[in-house]
């Protein structure tokens, strides 16, 4: 690594203040009513986030769940921060103690965050301590999007994924990696293939849970296999149920942003909702992710004030939906869990995307690093070995 004055060491170390204004004002939150189910279709969470449920889980958050304790797991890692392109970007930067480790930088998406990479952190850095062969080392880097958590607000618009991958590269450049791999889900899916394409020469290699452009939503006499047709069902059911945050985000950003904002508990409905419908949770969102690192997912939006920048990058992004994908010749591996909100087809990804690896598991979802993190271990590991410097 190059030490130079781009970057400037950070430690989290949130005011009292700001814990006890959001314990008054959980304490002092105005409840909505819940409506008694006329039909199975209006039961359980399919009208959001019921009220019994949500006010259980803010107690807890209020009175059980420990910030100080997240906080200092946070610290635990190095942390900086430097200025790309007008906008601060806060990072996480775990070396390796073994010689060969390769560079390995991670991207977390909406509503995600850091969080979703920590369980990774030990078994990716030091694979022997962890049940590993220390070939497979990492040196992380995981950065915050901007206008995301500890990056903090974005000032003006126009941040949409290529302009953060090219953002990206200039991180590595300067961190002295000439020769990375990338990895990243939801946003940071995007995030990574757009890598690729800003920085082929110094990118190796790839490894995503997404490739949305390869997801599909409508019927065809092509579709006969039924992973394809599992694709289908989940691309309706995000476009007809579950996308309504996003037709909010990349439309009235800012019209959301003033609850968001303002209420906790507004914050955590709406991040809580995904944490529930996007994984392979039953009865509530910890049937698939811990409960304190959801709700410390939800403080690293609540505590910065991202939660109107973080839902501009929806409209910055929308512009390109439904747009042809440019084609990418850098090695790419893609990890398809069964219950994630977009299901890729190989044969369609094939088209614009150089895939040398299609995993498919039996569990998992759209945050798989929370969910299943021995699962995305072991494909990281796999995927990438290939890759490493001098094996390629």
């Amino acid at each position: 690594m190059t030490e130079t004055a781009w970057f400037l060491p950070y430690c989290l170390d949130v005011p009292e203040s700001a814990l006890d204004d959001l314990r008054r004002r959980l304490a002092d939150t105005r409840w909505p009513d819940q409506p008694k189910a006329a039909s199975p279709t209006d039961a359980g969470w399919s009208l959001g986030p019921p009220v019994d449920y949500l006010r259980e889980l803010v107690e807890y958050w209020r009175d059980g769940y420990n910030w100080r304790k997240a906080e200092a797991r946070i610290n635990q890692y190095p942390q900086f921060t430097t200025e790309i392109d007008g906008q601060r970007v806060h990072f996480l930067h775990v070396r390796s103690a073994v010689p060969t480790a390769e560079p390995l930088i991670l991207t977390h998406g909406w509503p995600g965050s850091l969080v979703e990479f920590l369980d990774l952190i030990g078994p990716l850095t030091d694979p022997a301590a962890n049940g590993g062969d220390p070939a497979d080392a990492f040196h992380l880097v995981i950065p915050a999007i901007p206008g995301f958590g500890l990056s903090g607000v974005t000032t003006e618009t126009g941040w949409a994924a290529p302009r953060v991958a090219r953002a990206w590269a200039e991180l590595m450049r300067r961190l002295g990696y000439a020769h990375y791999l990338a990895h990243g889900g939801d946003w940071g899916a995007a995030i990574t293939r757009e890598l690729g394409l800003a920085d082929p020469e110094h990118v190796a290699a790839l490894h995503v849970p997404q490739i949305f452009t390869a997801s599909v939503t409508e019927e065809t006499a092509d579709l006969t296999d039924p992973e394809e047709r599992r694709s289908v069902a989940a691309g309706q059911r995000y476009q007809y149920e579950l996308s309504g945050y996003a037709a909010i985000q990349s439309t009235r950003p800012q019209l959301i942003s003033y609850a968001l904002t303002d209420s906790p508990v507004a914050q955590l409905a709406w991040i809580v909702d995904g944490f529930m419908h996007w994984t392979d949770a039953t009865d509530r969102p910890e049937d698939a992710v811990d409960r304190d690192a959801m709700l410390t997912n939800v403080m690293l939006y609540w505590l910065t004030g991202t939660a109107g920048s973080s839902a501009r990058f929806y409209r910055d992004g929308a512009a390109s939906w439904g747009q042809p994908a440019q084609p990418s010749t850098v090695p790419t591996a893609v990890a398809v869990f069964p219950y994630d909100i977009a299901v890729p087809i190989r044969r369609i990804a094939e088209r614009n995307d150089n895939i040398v690896r299609w995993t498919r598991f039996d569990r998992g979802g759209h945050f798989a690093s929370l969910e299943e993190p021995d699962l995305m271990l072991a494909d990281l590991r796999t995927s990438f070995r290939p890759y490493r410097l001098g094996r390629g």
